[in-house]
């Protein structure tokens, strides 16, 4: 589908070049519509501390309003932020404007000129949002838009029924790419892949793998979370798991604390910190893998679970969105847990550690259950949500 390549794009995100799922997305959608023909800008309120590039070669045009990190503006900032936004929408033309968070709608919302028809997506979970401040703000501001983008069916629902919006609509994030290889899934290789953040939990995701490991770690005997002192069971994992590693892809301020809980949990020879990836040679990482773990306190659609499925890499991960129960179905392409259950996590790695049989069950069924992820999929859906927008 082409939707007739009729109307520019601007994608609008607070900050369009930090090493995010967000930011990922945004590029990854940026390409593929230029490339379709369309005339396309990625706008970035502020610059990111350290950015990175996501498209080699972008056919699109990206801008930066402020060359600083997020932050509070001064009245002088604001007023700036007005004019250039002013300026560069008006001589964007009729199009159609996503805005890819709550903070970005309230600050664009409303310079956007006539016929540049605001979207708003939300790239959370509706779990995630009534937990905070963003559902009070998706509430208070997404209503008057052309239309509000969740990331699932049953975000989409939630919200249209407590957030009381009469314009929702689901759309999933793409994938990046779509591989032709998948993993041989032998590597006795846990992949870890996300910011060094709280958020992610990767402390639980290394007291999880050390219990998998049957090492006794913080917990006691039996590993973390007491993987009941059973000496049969304790060896029995330890046999399952002889060799495994547990490797943590990415960046952040909390690497020095989960290296001193890796060594509590006494799995400091099993957990490699490799640091942050380039987006191109990701690939490599999903083929060199046998498990994805998820470890996070929330999500909206974690597309890193989408990848290794793309590679044919199964996951486990904690339960804790309609976006991930849309890329993880229970038992059928990978295994889902109670959230911050860490024995369950553990249980859940020990088994796929110990069969890859069931690795390679769960990674066939993921690889075909993502094809909906594909990104010309999805640009199809996008395209078709622009058509019924100026219908």
């Amino acid at each position: 589908m082409s939707g007739g390549h009729t109307g520019a794009v601007v994608f609008a995100c607070m900050d369009a070049d930090t090493l995010g799922g967000v930011q990922r997305v945004t590029h990854t959608m940026a390409q593929g519509l230029a490339e379709r023909g369309r005339e396309v800008h990625v706008v970035g309120l502020h610059r990111a501390e350290k950015p990175f590039r996501y498209v080699e070669r972008p056919r699109y045009t990206s801008h930066v309003i402020h060359r600083t990190p997020v932050g509070r503006l001064s009245r002088l900032g604001r007023r700036r932020e007005r004019r250039a936004l002013g300026r560069l929408l008006r001589e964007v033309g009729p199009g159609f404007a996503v805005l890819a968070s709550p903070s970005v709608v309230a600050r664009i919302g409303g310079l956007l000129p006539e016929g540049l028809l605001p979207i708003g997506q939300y790239h959370g979970s509706y779990e995630h949002a009534r937990g905070s401040w963003h559902l009070g703000s998706v509430r208070g501001h997404y209503a008057t838009l052309e239309k509000a983008v969740f990331l699932s069916e049953e975000d989409a629902w939630l919200f249209s029924e407590h957030a009381l919006l009469p314009n929702t609509w689901s759309i999933p994030n793409p994938l990046p790419a779509w591989p032709s290889r998948t993993a041989d899934l032998t590597a006795r290789r846990v992949l870890g892949v996300g910011r060094l953040e709280g958020v992610k939990r990767f402390d639980r995701l290394i007291s999880a793998f050390a219990e998998a490991c049957g090492r006794p770690g913080p917990g006691g005997p039996g590993g973390v979370g007491g993987a009941g002192g059973d000496p049969e069971l304790v060896e029995a994992r330890r046999a399952a798991s002889e060799d495994w590693e547990l490797h943590l892809i990415g960046e952040g301020a909390e690497r020095g604390r989960l290296l001193s809980h890796a060594a509590a949990c006494e799995v400091s020879d099993r957990v490699v910190f490799r640091g942050a990836v380039p987006a191109a040679l990701m690939g490599e990482e999903y083929l060199g893998g046998s498990v994805l773990a998820l470890s996070s306190e929330h999500e909206g659609l974690p597309l890193v679970v989408g990848e290794a499925a793309s590679y044919g890499v199964p996951s486990v991960a904690f339960d804790v969105s309609g976006g991930l129960r849309s890329l993880v179905l229970d038992g059928r392409t990978g295994v889902l847990v109670p959230p911050a259950d860490v024995t369950a996590l553990a249980a859940a790695l020990a088994g796929l550690m110990a069969s890859a049989e069931e690795r390679r069950r769960l990674g066939a069924a993921a690889r075909a259950h993502v094809e909906a992820f594909r990104p010309d999929r999805v640009l199809d859906r996008w395209e078709a949500l622009f058509e019924q927008v100026t219908r």
